[in-house]
Order: C-alpha cells, then structure tokens, then sequence
C-alpha cells in the first residue's frame, strides 16, 4: 500500500511539472521578443474542450483587464491562423494572441474545478511579476526569489480580501463580527476544521501575529486560489445570505484542500512559518535604490 501511494504522489508530481513544461513549450516569441501564446494552444492545456467556452472564460478575462485600468486590446490581439486539414489543404481559423498577463487573468476567471487552472493561476501570477520586474530593468534574467514571491502574493491576497468582501457583502454578510465568521468558515475549509486561533497555535504564532504575514508563497498562492474562487463563486451564482455565504466560503476553502490533498501536497497547516512578509517588502525597498544606480552605472559605461 505505501508502494502504490508513493507511485500516485510521484504520478501526480509529475502531472504537474508535465503541465508546466506544457505552458512554457507553447509561448511563441514575436520579431522583438516579446512572449505570447496562442489562445487555441492555451485551450487545450487548461482543459477546456469546447473552443466557445474557452471564449467565454476570455471575455471574462478582457473585462477584469479593462476593470484593472488596462486597454484589452494590448493584451489580447485577434489573429487569423492557416492550419492543415489534410491532403495538403489549409485553412483560416481565428485565434487570439494573449500575452502573459492575459493568461494570467484567463487562469483567474477559469473553472475553479479544473486542477490546470489551478497550476495556471500560480504559475502566471509569479511569471507576470517576474516580467514586470524585467520591464523595469530591475532583476533582468533573474527569476523571482522565495522572498520576491512571498511579498506579491502577499500583496495579491491584500487586494482580492477588498474584492472578496465587496461580494460578501452584496451576499449580505456585513462589515465586523459577520465579515470574520465568514472568513473563519474559509480558513475552516482550507486548514481542516481550524480557525485562526487554531492556525497560530498549530504553527506556533502568537495571538498578534498575522498568519498571512507569516506564510511561505506555497501556502500563500494556495490562501490566494481559496479568495479569488470564492468571490467568483458568490458572483457566478448570486449567492444570498449569510448562512450560503458562510457554507460557500467553507466549500471553496475545502475542494482546494481536496486537490492539494490529490496532488500529493503537504497540508496548510503543517507548512513551516516564514519571517514576516512586512519586514522582508522593507528589505527589497532598500535594495532597489542600489540596484537602479548599478543600472545607471553600467549604461555610462556603454
């Protein structure tokens, strides 16, 4: 038996890699440069097997871009592709050219049930931050440290909690004492039964201690994935009412739980506690003034 449950951990592992080296294999490359995918290839990779509904997950994905305060059409370009359908005839299929931020934002609005989007989701999060920071000249080639992660994700959660009560509320959870029932019922469902007392005594924190500032980017992306499924959850399906709001929340906390569990993950609450986010956001701010004048150094020497 613990044969077969090392085979399945180690299959599952590898699903996951496989999905990865999936996503990174079907980036296309423009005359400059510039990364892009094919929203037919991404298709494909996420599950999706009907191309109309692909469709409406990007739909989705060009509101919240516009709603983000980016032009759509920066992001998500209409093409026209000539493909092979045998005996040596071709023909024009339209496609969409996605850049990594559309990908990223079509993760977000997938199917929560899907275990790709999940991967997806963390995966564009980190590697659009990481091309933000090479637009920037600030860590050119680099890729993202444990810290660098941590502090976006950090940052990510901050900002889906705002977007996350805003639904809880139009739900009819208020402000206050129902606004923390309704986050323990998340928690509830993530970390198997425990609220946040339970969490900080489970990980040695004390009572002052936030829990998110001392999570590793692991369990960060996976507290992530629990806030945005479950604001997109309340919306999709107009979910009134503080009990529903409350089992929702506890629903989603738990199926991402389920698939950690199925991917052969450790659980939330046996994760290791990290220093804490704030101090580390102070450290980097430190550091990017000498990295901008390294910057300006090395162009008075070209």
């Amino acid at each position: 038996m613990a044969f077969g449950a090392a085979g399945r951990k180690a299959s599952k592992k590898n699903s996951v890699e496989k999905l990865l080296a999936q996503i990174e294999a079907a980036a296309q490359a423009d005359d400059e440069g510039n990364e892009y995918w094919f929203a037919r290839d991404l298709q494909i990779i996420l599950d999706y097997s009907k191309w109309g509904n692909f469709l409406e997950v990007i739909e989705k994905a060009k509101i919240a871009c516009n709603q983000a305060g980016h032009r759509p059409t920066h992001h998500f370009g209409d093409v026209t592709k000539m493909v092979s359908i045998g005996s040596g005839a071709d023909r024009a299929v339209e496609d969409i050219a996605l850049s990594r931020y559309a990908c990223y934002l079509i993760a977000q609005n997938g199917d929560s049930r899907k275990q790709s989007i999940a991967f997806a989701q963390t995966y564009f999060a980190v590697q659009a931050r990481r091309q933000e920071l090479r637009d920037k000249e600030e860590v050119d080639y680099l890729p993202l440290s444990e810290d660098e992660k941590r502090v976006f994700l950090r940052d990510e959660i901050k900002e889906h909690n705002k977007k996350l009560a805003g639904a809880a509320k139009s739900a009819g959870v208020q402000q206050g004492m129902d606004f923390a029932i309704f986050q323990t019922h998340g928690y509830k469902g993530l970390y198997g039964g425990l609220d946040v007392p339970g969490i900080r005594k489970k990980k040695g924190l004390k009572s002052k201690q936030q829990i998110l500032d001392h999570m590793g980017s692991t369990e960060l992306a996976a507290n992530l994935f629990r806030a945005t499924q479950t604001e997109e959850k309340l919306r999709r399906e107009n979910i009134q009412g503080k009990d529903k709001a409350n089992k929702a929340h506890f629903e989603v906390g738990n199926k991402v739980r389920d698939t950690i569990r199925e991917l052969g993950g450790d659980m939330p609450e046996t994760l290791p506690i990290a220093e804490d986010v704030k101090k580390i956001a102070r450290r980097l701010d430190k550091s990017l003034p000498q990295i901008k004048s390294q910057d300006k150094a090395k162009s008075k020497e070209i």
